[in-house]
């Protein structure tokens, strides 16, 4: 389609009214068709720059395009060369994909011809064998779908890419059927490996990496949301709050629609839950009561493990009862202090 041409010297030259467009490689009835199609050999095209595939991948995603079969068929082919890609190159190009409606679209395309065993190798094991015993949703579909639903923000589009990404690893058969034990876990951990090899700001990496280890954190909650258990998830979301809850949403894909609305109900709890507790207390500075140097004085003790200790002491206060007076917590720190000390 960008080989269309438009003859702009004989429409400057103000001689003629009219608009001679050249169309050598059939690029008009491609447009028409919705196809998207190389002008040259696809090959001879992907040699000269082989990120041209995973460009590729990122038109037909965003312009909703049907990839010609010879165009794919070469990028299977060729799938190897984009190892000679720098990282950044394709980092961008990636980034670009996941900003587009549909990421799914290119996301699969890559999967399908092998370009995802040279930058992502972990996400074709996503598709994971359907055993007729233990059946469990295939992760790689639900992954796109998780993708497709998120906003178009890179930080939670990469996250809701990565968030099952550790799942192979641990995918486990058991009396209970299939189980994922701390997928979440060591999902986090492959996010930030595979992240770093394509070379994104730390601050992005960190981001995502948290997203993927807290994306079962509302499952934890099954007996209703208590204060504790509100300021806990708060706490441990930091500013990543609105992404976390986006994520988790947009998880539930289940077809079972009572499931689906329980689901969604639990989610609307939890967030009139953080809505009613941010008016009673400030959500935002969930912290200890005194600080280090605070306790270091009170208990007159030099900077130790036991300074971590009295912290966290007066943290799962702050959780377990909302905000207390410096003078409400240096009382119940030295009782504390006494009782070990003894």
């Amino acid at each position: 389609m960008n080989a269309l041409a438009l003859d702009v010297i004989a429409l400057n030259a103000e001689t003629t009214d009219v608009q001679t467009l050249f169309d050598y490689y059939h690029g008009f009835r491609d447009l028409h068709d919705r196809v998207l199609r190389t002008p040259i050999d696809p090959e001879t095209l992907f040699r000269d720059d082989p990120l041209r595939m995973l460009r590729a991948a990122r038109f037909a995603a965003r312009f909703d395009l049907t990839i010609d079969p010879a165009l794919e068929a070469a990028c299977v082919t060729m799938a190897e060369q984009l190892a000679k890609v720098s990282p950044e190159r394709v980092r961008s190009e990636l980034d670009l994909l996941m900003m587009t409606a549909r990421p799914s679209i290119g996301l699969d395309f890559i999967v399908r011809t092998g370009l995802a065993r040279y930058f992502l190798p972990e996400l074709p094991t996503l598709q994971l064998e359907q055993d007729p015993i233990h059946q469990h949703k295939d992760v790689l579909k639900h992954t796109w779908a998780v993708v497709d639903k998120t906003s178009p923000a890179l930080v939670l589009r990469l996250s809701a890419l990565f968030h099952d990404i550790g799942k192979p690893a641990t995918r486990a058969i058991s009396d209970e059927g299939v189980t994922f034990r701390f997928h979440d876990v060591v999902g986090a951990k492959i996010t930030r490996q595979r992240m770093a090899a394509l070379k994104y700001a730390q601050d992005v990496i960190d981001d995502v990496a948290a997203l993927v280890e807290l994306h079962l954190r509302f499952h934890t909650y099954q007996l209703g949301w208590s204060d504790k258990a509100v300021r806990r998830y708060v706490r441990d979301a930091g500013p990543l709050l609105e992404e976390l809850n986006e994520l988790t949403r947009c998880d539930c894909t289940t077809r079972n629609a009572r499931k689906s609305a329980a689901l969604a109900l639990r989610m609307d709890e939890l967030e009139e839950r953080i809505a009613v507790l941010r008016e009673q207390e400030d959500l935002s500075r969930l912290r200890p009561a005194l600080d280090g140097v605070a306790v270091m004085a009170l208990l007159d003790i030099a900077p130790s493990k036991a300074v971590g200790q009295a912290l966290d002491f007066l943290m799962e206060i702050r959780l377990d009862e909302g905000e207390i007076t410096p003078e409400q917590a240096a009382t119940r720190l030295r009782a504390w202090w006494e009782s070990q000390a003894k």
